[in-house]
């Protein structure tokens, strides 16, 4: 079990809040447990669901230009 919590900044658009709001949604394909927050998204599931969903977020916003992305990752036990 991985978790990781995830920013996403789109740059040089004035179309941020919509292009993150997407990305995130493509998160369900990948079967993982998210949570959003005002400033980031806590994303939980197995290595492989963790590691694919990530790629697609990234590639989900870079579709629409330039973004970066911060990352946090964890194998520990999370608390709630």
């Amino acid at each position: 079990m991985l978790s990781a919590e995830v920013s996403l900044y789109p740059q040089k658009t004035t179309r941020a809040s919509q292009i993150i709001n997407e990305s995130i949604q493509s998160l369900a394909q990948h079967g993982v447990s998210y949570q959003v927050g005002s400033l980031s998204t806590r994303i939980q599931g197995s290595e492989e669901q963790i590691w694919s969903g990530l790629r697609t977020l990234f590639d989900k916003a870079s579709a629409s230009g330039e973004v970066n992305m911060v990352v946090t990752l964890s194998n520990s036990a999370a608390e709630d």
